[in-house]
């Protein structure tokens, strides 16, 4: 295509000045992270978390969310309520001008908040630029006041409604605008409980509310035990070393520390940091203080009662962090995050405040308790064994593996590209599986690994006892990747990693077997969005050589009801008498396994990318993830008998081997 020619001309009339809100919807991803799922319900906690700073301030008790059945969501307080005085600058009512200008807000030092979570001042705002409409009313002295908006422009001017019975607070209802949002803007009621619960764990004495008037769903929550509950929670499951939770609450300076621990006889470090209620998944400065005063403190305390002898070098960060659950919630006046979406605390004081309370503190907590501080120990120091266990048997299994062909293992059936992206290796349980696939696959882009029998569960398997497995040794050395303290995802030989087990109970265990060494020791390859459930289908209708595949029961209905109305609409007869496949003129093949179907059906139903069905497997709620994984695949039985009760009803007794 030829290129356009302009006279050249590059003056003022050419550079874009964008005012008011118009910056956030021509480039809301600054804003917000993303326009798709994440985006959509990060609006939330840019109006929910002006509520759970009220009740932080102490001028609030309640924050209700109801997500509306027009596609709405509307978050109710009764704090203070938005000021609605006029605002010395812009001349406008304080409600509306927090509403349509970006960096108007009550946490700039003004004295609104000493501690808030909307730092910026550019959430509320910016949910109202990227929503099709928003309607926001305050109650101050038992007068209502209104204003509505519509993608952040006003449209129903500010106005004093009158008296009324409500409660004081505010309340805002906003749409997320589809323009912006256009892969969804349908909110995950999963995804309000989920922060909302945390917010009340996270807030003593706050109450949550959560009502869905699409399914009539609700839920609420009031944790007057605050994060202590919340590490109790997260334990839930798991045996505890000590039934006492430590737990400290202290102020330094102008910053209020809080941190809660509890023990558990699992291989897993658990550790929530949250800065002003805000969940810092990437960690800072809070985590880094937290962990060195730990380490410090446990290893001081081990010399010091002998349990560590002195020619024994020092327990490492990660031998002390096994088994340990932690809740760490800092609260300070100017937090400096990464980022409008917050990931990370920035503040280089925070450390110094965490590490002394920690060394002060905790080091009180394990002289006091002697019985609970040797358990914490003696597990610190069978982690480090296992450890040197784990790495003794990595380079025994490398060392070997060098022997026999750069690593990979000798089952592994490779593809010829090496290109990551375009690479994907399907892990097939037995070899009769494995012959269909390796015949039927795509040579040059598909690479499969089959297993045998069922893979050691490693929920309660320390990585010593993982390198004895050789599948999972197998699949470590396809991967390339690494695993525990080598573990790096930039040496992912395949950008799709297709979990292919049958459609039956025992497929689905070794799913959900593989599923768990993922999710305790690569989760990054889940996070990155690598791990796939292939769907083979459960039946074959058949008509002379014509087959149609069907991968569920209530698509087999489906189909048979679409072929019987296709054959009535061309005239045939049909008797009613007749059962549906032979009102439909086709009969029912069902595969009872992968192994019964040839190459060219594997081929066409479950590895060719134009028709196959895959799942990609997404991590929607960690902590929810963490306890599934924990009832199912854990010691106690009591947890998954209950399971197996709530979910009877729903079982097909004839996939049961009984």
């Amino acid at each position: 295509m030829a290129k356009q020619k302009d006279d050249g001309s590059y003056d003022g009339s050419q550079i874009q000045v964008l005012e008011g809100l118009d910056p956030v919807r021509k480039r809301p991803g600054m804003y917000i992270g993303s326009t798709g799922y994440d985006g959509v319900h990060h609006l939330i906690k840019e109006i929910a978390d002006n509520s759970v700073d009220e009740a932080i301030a102490g001028y609030g008790t309640r924050v209700d969310i109801r997500i509306l059945a027009d596609g709405g969501l509307e978050v109710t307080d009764d704090g203070r309520g938005i000021p609605v005085d006029k605002h010395p600058k812009t001349g406008l009512s304080t409600l509306e001008t927090v509403l349509t200008v970006l960096h108007a807000g009550g946490k700039f030092g003004g004295g609104g908040y000493k501690v808030s979570s909307g730092l910026h001042g550019v959430g509320s705002s910016v949910v109202n630029a990227l929503s099709v409409k928003m309607v926001a009313e305050v109650v101050k002295s038992g007068e209502l006041y209104r204003v509505e908006f519509e993608r952040g422009k006003t449209i129903v001017p500010f106005v004093k409604v009158g008296k009324t019975e409500r409660a004081q607070g505010t309340r805002i209802v906003f749409y997320p605008d589809p323009e912006i949002f256009k892969e969804t803007v349908e909110f995950d009621y999963k995804w309000v409980v989920s922060y909302l619960r945390h917010q009340a764990y996270l807030t003593k004495g706050l109450y949550g509310s959560v009502y869905d008037e699409r399914t009539k769903e609700r839920q609420a929550f009031y944790f007057e035990g605050g994060i202590k509950s919340y590490v109790k929670n997260l334990n839930i499951g798991k045996e505890v070393l000590a039934d006492d939770v430590f737990y400290v609450e202290r102020q330094v300076e102008d910053s209020m520390i809080e941190v809660a621990i509890q023990y558990n006889d699992s291989y897993i470090e658990t550790v929530r940091p949250f800065a002003n209620n805000v969940l810092t998944p990437d960690g800072g400065t809070h985590l880094i203080g937290f962990r060195a005063a730990l380490t410090r403190v446990i290893n001081d305390y081990a010399r010091k009662s002998g349990l560590l002898k002195e020619k024994e070098e020092n327990l490492s960060g990660d031998d002390i962090r096994e088994g340990l659950t932690a809740v760490i919630l800092v609260k300070l006046p100017d937090p400096q995050f990464e980022g409008q979406t917050k990931n990370k605390l920035g503040n280089p004081e925070v450390r110094r405040y965490v590490e002394q309370v920690m060394n002060e503190y905790f080091a009180y907590y394990l002289e006091e308790n002697p019985d609970a501080a040797k358990k914490i120990v003696g597990k610190a120091l069978l982690a480090a064994r296992a450890r040197k266990a784990a790495r003794a048997a990595r380079d025994n299994v490398l060392r070997k593996g060098a022997l026999d062909g750069m690593g990979l293992p000798g089952k592994l059936y490779d593809c010829s590209s090496k290109n990551p992206s375009e690479s994907e290796i399907y892990i097939v349980e037995g070899d009769s599986a494995a012959g269909s696939a390796k015949e039927g696959r795509d040579s040059k882009t598909q690479a499969i690994l089959p297993l045998r029998g069922k893979v050691l569960n490693t929920e309660r398997a320390r990585l010593d006892k993982m390198f004895a497995n050789k599948e999972i040794v197998a699949m470590i050395q396809a991967f390339g990747v690494g695993i525990g303290d080598s573990f790096d995802v930039n040496g992912l030989r395949y950008h799709k990693i297709i979990i292919m087990t049958d459609a039956d109970v025992d497929g689905s265990h070794i799913s959900t077997l593989l599923l768990t060494f993922l999710f305790r020791y690569m989760k990054e390859l889940i996070e990155g969005g690598y791990v796939y459930l292939a769907k083979p289908p459960l039946f074959s209708l058949n008509k002379g050589q014509k087959k149609t595949y069907v991968y569920d029961e209530s698509g087999l209905d489906a189909e048979l009801d679409r072929l019987i109305a296709d054959r009535k609409e061309r005239g045939t007869e049909l008797s009613d008498d007749d059962d549906k496949f032979k009102q439909a003129g086709v009969t029912l093949s069902r595969f009872k396994g992968l192994g019964e179907m040839d190459a060219d059906q594997l081929w066409d139903t479950t590895m060719n990318p134009e028709h196959r069905v895959l799942s990609q497997v997404r991590i929607d709620d960690a902590e929810n993830a963490d306890g599934i994984f924990t009832k199912l695949m854990g010691d106690e039985v009591s947890l998954r008998k209950a399971f197996i009760q709530a979910r009877a009803k729903h079982a097909n007794l004839d996939e049961l081997d009984i």
